[in-house]
């Protein structure tokens, strides 16, 4: 039995199948369309999934939509109501929409399903599960536990914002939920917003900031914009934000609570955005934390599984492990709204029809390290590669890892394009940028040079799995790159009296470890183990990387710029490779190298996509 799932139009569109309840395919929308966070209906992504499966939409099973349409629809119409008359504005702007297209999603869905290759024949059974559902689903089923607790967090689906649910077998409850506008993911948005950044795509950066500034807002936040129980539960003062009627995510009186309006994207970045994302960062760790304890003392687990958008807070994540509520975390790669479609097929599979659960023997998941996207035959990559004026030269795996390893080395950045593309937004080694984490300007070079984006922003680490516990104060799993632990102690360099006195982003160009570009500045890395069965390729180079350096780390980042979504396809790869301060390229056995290239080929790239 073939199930596809899909999630479409709010944001981060994506498709999945599975068969027989095997994940045989994912991917967003965005790498096949180059429109970052896509949100539209995902029939390339589709399409990639059948072709996969190697059939056409005749042989798929059911199609599950990730939430329930009218659902939401009910809660728009109960929060305007609510607000009224203040939030007509908003009210005028949504409505007509949805009276056009929303509220008759089932009929769109039908629609464009029709249009892709079999959809003439296909038996139409189309399914729909809850917003949450799907996440749950989708944190609990590819786990690689048995039983365990199950905690989501994101902004909203339908009602739900937050949900504690069991699993065991092939079974699955939420216990408990807690409903808009109380919402963990979007008081995080609205300190985005806030602090001048794009709501559903900056959050991240808010997370990376946090480090560079003083909590000193905690208190604040505690008093008056959110009143957070002892289990976890909380409650949101609606008159300091927007969202449920406006259409911005803070209210005038936020502005009077923290000194002044929203700071304006690009604007300089100052010590009070740094303090409120740090204040932010410790109240969600804080719920977080709560939260779990809560959880577990609900369902006695020791294990727990995570999904939903809050669950990509690697550092609270990071904070969850360390503190042992449980024994065992498992966090879902693709944990916001595109993971969805995952979880709403793996719910049809198991919920549905009640299908058996299969566990593996040796505590591995069975995401297949997230590598769930598209990859080319080596003929293939040559022949595009060509076609588009590359110069390349071709030669066996081995030369090519022993090259790539010296490219690094030698300190230059590299564009590594290999196997199947990942599914989620982290880069896993299928399509990165990498560097050496022992350089002191390579962070810097990355940042301004290559991915054109903020200069505060940190870069991840990977490292041989088994050689984490050297490098990193951590020792388990953290193959998708979910977990922040600190830099070891005796990696870490002692601050001088007049580095330990400079503040905010003065912090940046203080080295901090012998592997310095990887090194946060409060000695956090946002740790991804790399796992000879998953990605053997990537941990042969990560191992000739060490022969050479003794060093079995090294940077790991997306291969896009700022703005622009992962590379899919060795086109993508090449036009970013010359249009970036990248120095080498190595996708296949194909190896690029910048001064080979024609220079009419080079592409302003900076100014290419729209900021993010």
């Amino acid at each position: 039995m073939r199930i596809l799932g899909l999630s479409a139009f709010y944001h981060d569109s994506a498709a999945a199948l599975i068969e027989d309840g095997v994940i045989v395919a994912a991917a967003q929308e965005e790498r096949f369309s180059r429109r970052k966070h896509d949100p539209r209906f995902p029939s390339s992504a589709v399409e990639y999934c059948l072709s996969e499966a190697g059939c056409t939409l005749a042989g798929i099973d059911h199609v599950v939509f990730y939430e329930k349409p009218f659902l939401k629809f009910e809660r728009l119409l109960e929060s305007y109501f609510a607000t009224a008359p203040r939030g007509f504005s908003s009210f005028r702007l949504a409505i007509p929409l949805w009276i056009k297209d929303k509220l008759f999603q089932k009929k769109m869905l039908q629609d464009e399903l029709q249009k892709l290759s079999g959809g003439d024949a296909w038996n139409a059974s189309l399914l729909f599960t809850e917003h949450h559902q799907s996440h749950a689903a989708s944190a609990f089923y590819p786990s690689p536990f048995k039983s365990a607790a199950v905690l989501t967090m994101d902004g909203v689906g339908e009602w739900c914002t937050t949900s504690l649910g069991h699993g065991s077998g092939n079974n699955f409850e939420i216990r408990k939920e807690l409903h808009f506008p109380h919402s963990l993911g979007l008081l995080y948005s609205a300190f985005t917003y806030y602090t001048g950044f794009r709501v559903n795509s900056g959050e991240y950066k808010v997370m990376g900031l946090a480090p560079y500034g003083t909590p000193r807002y905690v208190q604040k936040i505690l008093d008056n914009l959110i009143h957070v129980n002892e289990d976890g539960t909380f409650h949101m003062d609606q008159k300091y934000f927007n969202y449920t009627s406006g259409l911005t995510m803070t209210s005038k009186a936020f502005d009077r609570l923290f000194g002044g309006p929203p700071r304006k994207p690009e604007d300089e970045l100052t010590q009070r955005e740094m303090d409120l994302a740090a204040s932010v960062q410790k109240v969600t760790e804080m719920i977080v934390l709560r939260l779990a304890k809560s959880i577990q003392a609900d369902t006695g687990e020791r294990n727990l599984c995570l999904a939903g958008g809050v669950a990509l807070n690697c550092v609270a994540n990071g904070k969850l492990l360390r503190e042992g509520i449980f024994d065992n975390i498992w966090i879902q790669p693709a944990a916001g709204d595109a993971g969805g479609a995952l979880g709403a097929a793996l719910s049809a599979w198991h919920q549905f029809h009640g299908k058996p659960r299969t566990v593996r023997e040796d505590g591995g998941d069975t995401m297949a390290g997230s590598y769930l996207g598209p990859s080319f035959e080596q003929t293939d990559i040559e022949s595009r590669l060509q076609a588009i004026g590359a110069k390349f030269d071709v030669i066996a795996e081995p030369d090519m890892i022993e090259r790539t390893a010296d490219a690094l080395a030698d300190g230059h950045a590299v564009g590594w394009m290999q196997g199947r593309m990942e599914f989620g937004p982290r880069a896993l080694g299928g399509r990165s940028i990498l560097g050496d984490p022992r350089s002191p300007n390579m962070q810097r070079t990355l940042n301004l040079k290559v991915k054109y984006r903020e200069s505060f922003r940190p870069f991840a680490p990977s490292v041989k799995r088994e050689n984490v516990s050297d490098w990193f104060d951590h020792d388990s799993d953290s193959p998708y790159m979910l977990i922040v632990g600190d830099v070891a102690e005796d990696r870490r360099l002692e601050m001088t009296d007049e580095e330990q006195s400079l503040f905010g982003i003065d912090k940046l160009n203080v080295a901090r470890s012998s592997i310095p570009a990887i090194t946060h500045v409060d000695y956090s890395a946002r740790i991804q183990t790399v796992h000879h069965e998953t990605n053997p390729r990537y941990w042969d180079l990560l191992d000739a990387f060490e022969k050479r350096t003794d060093c079995p780390v090294v940077i790991n980042t997306s291969f896009n710029v700022r703005g622009e979504p992962i590379v899919c396809t060795p086109e993508d790869a090449f036009r970013c490779f010359m249009g970036t301060g990248l120095d080498y390229l190595a996708v296949g056995n194909c190896v690029l190298t910048k001064d080979q290239q024609d220079p009419a080929l080079a592409q302003d790239y900076k100014n290419q996509f729209k900021l993010d």
